[in-house]
């Protein structure tokens, strides 16, 4: 007898013991989150097949439902907090109609002044009025100092994340080198059921998609491609946050950045900032960078917006424009003080359309380049220059436009889209006309006092001021936009809460106390319509929005509990999805006891035969030697 059968049954035996003994790793790996099922087939060998080989350990998983496991994991990071941080905001206006809610707040104080109309002479009402109107200020800053806190929170957290992030990042390097290097199968997979787990993590933080290289190692990218692990190396992420934020701190790549910026640097030592928009799409990273840069700014910018419809409706006064011909015609002697505004609306060639918003000033004239601080973010915005006090004349204003054209020019509008206008003075009045361009509609916002202690000569009444300084809200833009932050600055003006009668006494001739004031003041709230501006989202991005004070509180409320809503379904339906995609990746890689069981008992048959050729062997043999 040749020893050929006794080699294969021995080479059968040690096969089938790996393969016992890698039924066993699977069994008591069971419960072990992130062990993924090894398989080994046995590989023929030797003269004709006759021999077999243990063949290398496999891990067992579907690529495919692995990579939608890490698309989903992304998804839910992202719409998690999303709908956290949104539940969170929608929480600070409070129950809506409860008596502490910003729209109760408010309609406390416009309660107040229904009363005061009917009992002017009643210092009880005023001082009600009063206490109103200092509990809607603070109401109002209180919020806005709350979505301050939620940035600043949210700017932690990115630190936090991004350390963590970048720690994933070394630690899958590491791990690329281990399993190039591994010297056996059982090593090698436990070395790669730990990169997944690395990668699976990170994927809850940004959005990824992994190859897997020939030499075992995997490249790591972001969905747009770029590349943040390549085989041992791994880009670094840090993160220059700061403490605390304001209103005024914003996220602009092209500007000094007030905010903290995530930056990758490569290691060929360029750097690119993850932070961009439109850089990072999905996962927790991407939704508190869209949080703290958009929707919380926007928020912010909402309760800006109520906080000057608040000071400004009781201040400022209309002036419409009469246009024929396309030429506009304004009477502008009112317009005394930085921030009242000419608004008009223009028409050009082929139909085209345009707004063009021109601002007061105390200095030069100047181009507002984020138009999304006016009431139009698709408006060309100019500044054009008074001495305060004194309406201005047709010169600085033509000089306005003739900048606003060269500044439109310098930023790249082609030309057919510039209004070509100019201005000329016609009889006290301006008269704004254009070439290929002409107004279609228009008109003039101006703040009737002059200082807040201004109360005596006319029903309009600086009921609320800005606290810095202890100004008049007259929208200026000398300084920066005086109404980003305005919400935080909003007071009640000294001037009332010391003297209480300015409520329902006006000066020049008139004789004791009467509800002029008081039906002003809460028909300026309830019945007029005044425009917000397209940033604050209320209405839509593309256009201002027109309604009363009262309503867009209301509808400010409205917005946040349906985004919030929004959010919450969004992330329970990425829930489902998440654990679908969980069921689907465990189906495969899982181990099930069942099957285990059954290969056991497959293996220890293929075992005792494998050990019977054997004892045969050795029977014969021994018979052999006797003989």
């Amino acid at each position: 007898m040749g020893l050929d059968p006794i080699n294969t049954a021995t080479a059968g035996l040690r096969a089938t013991q790996a393969s016992i003994a890698l039924v066993s790793q699977n069994v008591a790996n069971a419960g072990t989150a992130g062990y993924v099922r090894r398989t080994t087939s046995p590989v023929a060998q030797g003269l004709g097949n006759a021999g077999v080989a243990t063949g290398a350990i496999t891990r067992s998983f579907d690529a495919a439902a692995l990579k939608q496991l890490r698309l989903e994991t992304a998804g839910s990071g992202y719409t998690g907090t999303k709908a956290d941080i949104l539940a969170q905001l929608d929480r600070l206006y409070g129950t809506p109609g409860s008596a502490t809610a910003l729209d109760g707040v408010l309609n406390t104080y416009t309660q107040s002044l229904q009363t005061l109309a009917i009992n002017p002479t009643s210092s009880a009402a005023r001082s009600s009025v009063v206490d109103a109107a200092q509990a809607l200020a603070g109401k109002i800053g209180s919020i806005a100092d709350d979505v301050q806190n939620l940035r600043s929170g949210i700017e932690s957290t990115l630190k936090g994340q991004v350390e963590d992030a970048n720690a994933l990042l070394d630690s899958i390097a590491k791990l690329n080198v281990q399993v190039q290097t591994a010297g056996d199968g059982t090593t090698r997979a436990a070395l790669e059921d730990q990169r997944d787990q690395q990668i699976n993590k990170l994927a809850g933080y940004m959005d990824i998609r992994v190859m897997d290289q020939r030499d075992g190692s995997a490249t790591v990218m972001t969905s747009n491609g770029l590349t943040l692990v390549d085989r041992g190396v791994a880009a670094g992420l840090s993160f220059d946050g700061r403490a605390t934020l304001s209103a005024t701190s914003a996220y602009n790549p092209a500007d000094k950045r007030g905010v903290g910026t995530i930056t990758a640097t490569l290691p060929g030592g360029s750097r690119i900032a993850l932070s961009d928009p439109g850089t990072l799409l999905s996962g927790t990273l991407a939704a508190n960078l869209e949080l703290r840069d958009t929707i919380l700014p926007q928020a912010q910018r909402q309760l800006d917006d109520l906080a000057a419809g608040l000071a400004g409706a009781t201040t400022q006064t209309s002036v419409t424009a009469t246009v024929a011909g396309g030429t506009a015609t304004l009477d502008l002697s009112a317009l005394k003080q930085p921030g009242d505004k000419i608004t008009l609306q223009v028409s050009g060639p082929g139909g085209a359309t345009r707004t063009v918003i021109l601002i007061a000033s105390a200095s030069d004239d100047k181009p507002i380049t984020n138009s999304a601080l006016s009431n139009d973010a698709t408006a060309f915005v100019q500044t054009f220059k008074i001495i305060p006090g004194a309406p201005p004349d047709a010169t600085a204003i033509n000089t306005a436009l003739g900048a606003l054209k060269v500044a439109a020019t310098t930023a790249g509008y082609p030309a057919g889209t510039i209004p070509d206008l100019a201005a000329a003075d016609a009889t006290g009045k301006v008269v704004i006309s254009g070439t290929t361009w002409g107004a279609t509609g228009g008109g003039a916002t101006v703040t009737v006092p002059q200082s807040p202690t201004d109360t005596t000569a006319y029903p309009q009444l600086a009921v609320f001021v800005d606290s810095d300084g202890n100004r008049l809200f007259t929208d200026s833009f000398d300084n920066g936009s005086q109404r980003t932050g305005f919400a935080q600055r909003l007071a009640l003006n000294p001037s009332i809460k010391a003297d209480t009668a300015a409520l329902t006494t006006l000066g020049g001739g008139a004789a004791g106390a009467d509800a002029t004031r008081a039906n002003f003041i809460y028909d300026a709230l309830t019945g007029t319509a005044r425009t917000f501006s397209s940033s604050s989202g209320i209405g839509g991005l593309s256009a201002p929005y027109d309604t009363t004070v009262v309503k867009f509180a209301q509808d400010i409320i409205a917005a946040q509990g349906s985004a919030a809503a929004q959010a919450q379904t969004i992330d329970s339906g990425q829930g489902v999805a998440l654990s679908a995609a969980q069921s689907r990746f465990a189906e495969g890689a899982a181990v099930s006891i069942d099957e285990e069981m059954s290969n056991l008992i497959a293996l220890q048959q293929a075992y005792t035969a494998n050990a019977r050729v054997l004892t045969a062997a050795r029977d014969m043999l021994d018979t052999l030697l006797r003989m």
